[in-house]
């Protein structure tokens, strides 16, 4: 018997979500970040993981470890004006920086990988199976986290400029941070946290690098298993600081975005932080690997 047009397209609409969220996998690396990682570092970031094994340097004992990491389903999204604690806010404007819709654009996230099916990197946090961390009373870390939902093998955090005023007057704010990630994200989860790219311009740079020094801190002091990972030094400083080269410009020449490294810098970055990169997701994820050789 066929079915009147109007059912069929109301069948066909109730269906639809049920089989995207059966469709949905959970990756086993998951990187999180702000606005540089659409901007400029995602593809860069998600290159990284998706050939790891010619990356990094191993040993002859890490080979085998590179070798399950380098098949891994790897996801990367970069959320706007966001930072560690905007992820583990449960109301206000922390966690609006995640959840709500950009007035002008309407999207508020790029995103790569396994979660990405689509041609656009670009999304809406709250829109689509992926990106259900939006629950009522409940922080992004939480609706992430819920079980059958996301359950990565490795959590890479890359977060640094959003909280660079909040981190540098305060010691006790970047433990709190701290202290509420580990709360919120499930035990025993491997993790890196890694401060993103310094910027175009002195001023900004030098007030980063006291956030990094007490973020950095507050890891060691928390008793947090993450590595931690300097995005800010020497080498990634000089890189970008006064190059024009590794930030948008207008037609004149003059840098007309300082905060965000095009996808230029992201490689350079990468190439300068490599060995610090590889050794943190090494050590991280290698007893993962063994453990499950071992079953």
């Amino acid at each position: 018997m066929r079915l009147p047009a109007a059912l069929t397209l109301a069948l066909s609409l109730f269906v639809t979500p049920l089989a995207a969220q059966e469709d949905f996998v959970s990756p086993d690396i998951l990187i999180l970040g702000d606005s540089q990682i659409p901007f400029g570092s995602g593809p860069v970031f998600l290159d990284f993981f998706k050939n790891i094994k010619t990356n990094c340097a191993p040993t002859r004992a890490q080979q085998n470890a590179l070798a399950h990491i380098d098949a891994m389903k790897v996801a990367v999204i970069g959320v706007r004006s966001t930072s560690l604690h905007s992820w583990t806010a449960r109301a206000g404007r922390a966690k609006g920086a995640v959840c709500d819709v950009d007035p002008k654009w309407k999207v508020n996230a790029g995103t790569y990988g396994i979660i990405n099916r689509t041609g656009n990197k670009y999304a809406q946090i709250g829109r689509g199976r992926p990106y259900q961390f939006c629950q009522r009373g409940q922080s992004p870390f939480e609706a992430m986290f819920a079980p059958d939902y996301y359950a990565p093998k490795l959590l890479l955090m890359s977060f640094l400029g959003n909280s660079s005023g909040r981190w540098a007057d305060s010691r006790e704010r970047a433990l709190a941070d701290v202290q509420d990630m580990m709360e919120q994200v499930p035990p025993g989860t491997p993790c890196i946290f890694m401060t993103t790219s310094p910027s175009f311009s002195k001023k900004v740079t030098d007030r980063r690098l006291k956030a990094q020094e007490n973020i950095k801190w507050a890891f060691e002091i928390s008793g947090a298993s993450c590595s931690f990972v300097e995005g800010a030094t020497a080498r990634t400083i000089a890189a970008n600081q006064g190059n024009r080269s590794h930030f948008r410009r207008a037609k004149s020449g003059k840098v007309k975005d300082i905060y965000h490294p095009n996808e230029r810098a992201a490689r350079k970055f990468f190439s300068a932080e490599m060995d610090n990169i590889c050794a943190a997701v090494l050590t991280q994820l290698s007893p993962v690997v063994l453990a499950s050789n071992d079953r």
